[in-house]
Parts: C-alpha cells; structure tokens; sequence
C-alpha cells in the first residue's frame, strides 16, 4: 500500500487551489464539500469560478500563485493543467509546508484525492493508488446505489441520541443500534426527520430487544433482475422473509441476503393455486413474529397484484407497510418488440386490462377498444383470445389490426409473435407458449411496422 488512507480535518483551515480554469473546477467541486477556508489563484476564471466567489464560497485572486501565497496552508492543488505552472505552484506550497496534490501526476504529488461517495457524516473513499481510476469509478458508482440518499440524516439524527443510549450495556446498545439504522430507521426517513426522531424514541422506550414487524410490497418487474430497483435490492437484502408469486424467477429471490426464509405462494390460471386469503395470513402472521417481510410479486404490485387486498389485511392486523414499484410487464413487452405504448397522432390514451375480466366491459370500453389507433396491453390474454377477437370485431375492429404476444418479456427465452386480431387465437395455438404473455393489440414489432409504412407508401 503506496498511499495511507486517512480522513483529513479540514475545519477552518487553509486549502490553495492555484489555477482557474475547467481542471481546477473539477477539484473545487469536490473541496466545496468542506468546511476549508478555499482560496483560488489564477488569470481569466471559469464562469463557475466566478460565481462561487461571488458567493463567498471561496476567496479569488485574479494572478497566478505567487512566494508566500501558500503559507500556513494545509494543502495545495495544482491545478492550472500546464506543467510548468503546476510545477511552481507545487514548489511554492512545499516551501510554505502545505501537503501538495498536481492534477494527473501521481509521482509528484504527496497525496492523492480518492473517488468519494458523500452520506456525510458517512464518507467512502475508494482509491486505486493512480492504477484505475476508470475501476474507482465503477466501485464508487455500485457504492452510491448500495448507500441510501438520506443515510447521512439518519446519522446525524442518531448521532444526536448517542449520550442518551449510552446508558444501555454494550449488548443491548448494538442491538439498539442495529435496529434503528438498518429497520426503524430507514422506514421512517421517508416521512421525515421528524419522523426519524419519533422511531428513535419509540425504540428507547420500547426496549431494543423489541421486534416491530413490518411489510414491503415490492414490484418484482418483468423478470431481468438488472430491471429491479435499486430499492428493491435493498429491501430484498434485508428480508427476514420474502414471500413470492410464481412469475418471480429464481435470479431474482437469489439476491435475498443467505438467511432469509423464501416462501413461494405461487397462482396458476386455471391451475393449483395459493388462495389469497391464506395469502394474507401468511402475510400477516409472518410480520407479527416481529419480521421484515417482502411480498414480492412480479411487474407492478398495484397493476393486477391483488394490492388493496394484502394492504387491507396487514392494515387490519396493525402493522406498518410500504409499496415499491416495479418496472410493469407492459412496459417490457413493449421494448421487445421496438414500440412506445402511446404516440402523438396515433393514440393520446392507453388501456391496460386483464383476460380473467374483459367479460365486464361495458359495451362503450370495447367500442373504445376497436377503433383505430387504440393500444392496450392484455395480461393474462392467451386463454381469453377467441372471445377478445369476438368482442373486438363485433364492435367494428379491422380484422387487421396488428396484435403481439410478448412471451417471457425481458427473460432468457423472449419470444415475439406478431399477428393480426383475426388471426390471433390460431397464432397463439400454433406457438403453445408456456412462460407468461403480454398481448399489446394495436402494436407490432418496430420492424414490421416500418416494412408496413413503406408498402404504404410505394402504393
């Protein structure tokens, strides 16, 4: 290890950034994050340079740096981007003691600026001694996802309590400790750092050993775990249980932490399935053991997930929730094949339905249905596709209008079947799909639609 890291206490202190222009802007962007007293040296300043002076944020001489501008300075960036002025400013500032840094050149300088990831008062620095500043990078881009934004609130917030959990023993002020940071707290950031404050007292009284069950409904998205959120990750990471639908694949439940208990409560059209009043109750029972439990069901749990009903039933029972998207399957199916959902000209509305309940449309909705131009994306359709065909053309759909079945959207083992509406219960008899389908009526693949538009045209 060439270069020791350590974290330097810059309050009040001097730090002297000699040059003016886009390289010195890079640094200071990052020194501003301090409470240094900065000073900046150098002819014809960048506009952002000029305007953190105006400020008051840092303190601008129009001239290059000059003998005894560095005295009593604890470090000295050069920072004009030529190397003979980097060089001179590099020797002023070893004369005057201060610490040096040139831009770019790792042998002349006496220390290096990591890649930071700023929760402050939490702060990750990732070096890599000069070697890979591209790798520093990508670490510090994964540990800015891993860290949430309003992790340093939390901190300061908890850091606020500390002499009063001083007076628990070492045992109970870790778990005290483990609780708030990593359960209570993050929940209640969200509301608030009022909200924040009122969990840390809630905690205090209730004793650390005491268990507050909680429920996140998590939006699973289409099926490529790189499509979750960030926010699910997290949540996933930190499930004592994840209680899953079946769609869910076995990429995604693996990015729950080793010790949670995976429980599957798959449904199957016109298949065995879980009923979803034991699914509340397992729902519910597992949280009251004091658990983080995820539901985690796949695309969007609001779009067809049964959401009010699990929400009603932990609502009931008392216990604290949280709802977090996730990418819809639509949306998926949509990408597959090239297309947006709406476009200016062709259709300023779209309608998202499912083929258990398209029997209870209104005679109005199925003629809003087959006029054309109109898109929607059909879940659970394959089964329902004869009397989707039935009732569309017996409110005046052309017989043509272009259908695709998105298969395994965003999965290994996509496929794409482009048809036409009457067409569309023999495509999907002769294609046989076993993953799940999203029929998007109104749409076909990008390609097919640009070879149409052609034809058109040469008519």
């Amino acid at each position: 290890m060439r270069h020791y890291p350590v974290f330097l206490d810059l309050r009040d202190r001097r730090v002297v950034v000699a040059g003016a222009g886009e390289v010195a802007v890079a640094k200071l962007r990052l020194l501003l994050k301090t409470e240094a007293a900065i000073e900046v040296y150098g002819n014809a300043p960048a506009r952002e340079i000029l305007d953190w002076a105006a400020e008051g944020r840092i303190a601008l001489v129009a001239r290059e740096i000059a003998a005894g501008d560095a005295d009593g300075a604890a470090l000295v960036y050069g920072a004009a981007g030529d190397a003979a002025a980097d060089a001179r400013a590099a020797g002023i500032g070893r004369a005057a003691g201060a610490l040096i840094n040139i831009v770019d050149d790792l042998d002349g300088s006496d220390f290096i600026t990591p890649a930071i990831v700023d929760r402050d008062p939490v702060t990750v620095a990732i070096g890599t001694e000069g070697a890979a500043p591209v790798l520093a990078r990508k670490i510090k881009a994964e540990v800015e996802a891993l860290l949430p934004a309003r992790l340093g609130a939390l901190t300061r917030i908890g850091q606020a309590f500390r002499s009063r959990v001083e007076t628990l023993d070492g045992k109970a002020r870790r778990s005290f400790w483990t609780r708030f940071y990593f359960e209570r707290g993050p929940r209640a950031i969200e509301a608030g750092e009022a909200a924040a404050r009122e969990a840390l007292e809630r905690l205090l009284a209730a004793g650390a050993e005491a268990r507050e069950g909680f429920v996140h409904f998590v939006g699973a998205g289409p099926g490529d775990p790189e499509l979750l959120t960030l926010k699910a990750r997290k949540l996933l990471h930190e499930a004592d249980v994840v209680i899953h639908d079946r769609l869910v694949p076995q990429a995604i439940l693996e990015l729950a932490r080793r010790e949670a208990t995976i429980l599957g409560v798959g449904k199957q059209g016109y298949g065995p399935s879980w009923k979803q009043a034991d699914i509340n109750v397992l729902i519910v029972e597992r949280a009251r053991r004091g658990e983080t439990v995820v539901r985690l069901k796949g695309g969007d749990p609001a779009v067809f997930g049964r959401l009010d009903e699990e929400i009603e039933a932990v609502e009931a029972a008392g216990i604290g929730y949280s709802v977090v998207p996730g990418v819809t399957s639509a949306s998926a199916g949509a990408a597959a094949i090239g297309q947006s959902l709406t476009r200016r000209g062709r259709n300023s509305s779209f309608r998202v339905l499912t083929g258990h309940d398209v029997d209870g449309f209104a005679d109005q909705e199925w003629r809003e249905l087959a006029r054309p131009g109109a898109t929607a994306a059909i879940y659970m359709g394959v089964r329902a596709s004869s009397f989707l065909r039935g009732r569309l053309l017996m409110h005046g759909a052309r017989a043509d209008t272009p259908v695709t079945a998105v298969e395994n959207a965003s999965r290994p083992g996509q496929r794409v079947i482009a048809t036409t509406l009457v067409e569309l219960p023999n495509a999907l008899a002769a294609a046989d799909p076993q993953g799940p389908v999203m029929l998007l009526l109104g749409l076909e693949p990008r390609a097919a639609a640009a070879s149409a538009a052609e034809l058109k045209e040469a008519l």
